[in-house]
């Protein structure tokens, strides 16, 4: 598989490597957008739109793995 390039392809890749933890609890993520201040936008779906963990799990699993591996991103948000 080749390395992504795009800021899309990175942060799809570290989503497709967040993913099946989600799907372990009948949840998953989407990527929506990248805003030009570098704050991503995902949906959480399934169980995690409901789950009252779903805020720590987006900001101390998605938003940390994220801004680990993508340094220049500022912050995760949920729509």
């Amino acid at each position: 598989m080749a390395t992504p390039t795009t800021l899309h392809d990175r942060i799809e890749e570290i989503l497709a490597q967040l993913r099946p933890y989600l799907e372990a609890d009948q949840g998953n993520i989407s990527f929506v957008e990248v805003t030009d201040d570098m704050i991503v936008k995902v949906r959480l779906e399934g169980a995690c739109s409901s789950c009252s963990m779903s805020m720590m799990t987006l900001k101390a699993g998605v938003e940390q793995s994220l801004i680990k591996a993508i340094p220049e991103i500022k912050a995760v948000e949920a729509v």
